[in-house]
């Protein structure tokens, strides 16, 4: 899928959403939309992108449980 983005030159393009966590991460991109609108880096919330590292700052027990096949 490809996400609009707009860089901090103020150049907008779309990217596909594979690259979309290395963009924000290397400080590249101002801004990309989502279904709600544009989402402002570094002020909106931005769920994780996945792995342990989205837990970090959570103190609370763990919720999920694994469901195992019969």
């Amino acid at each position: 899928m490809l996400i609009r983005v707009l860089y901090k030159d103020n150049k907008y393009d779309y990217v596909p959403d594979s690259r979309l966590e290395e963009l924000i991460e290397s400080g590249r991109i101002k801004q990309f939309f989502r279904t709600d609108g544009w989402v402002t880096v570094g002020e909106d919330p931005i769920r994780g992108m996945g792995g342990r590292g989205d837990r970090i700052g959570y103190s609370g027990p763990e919720r999920r449980r694994a469901i195992r096949a019969a």
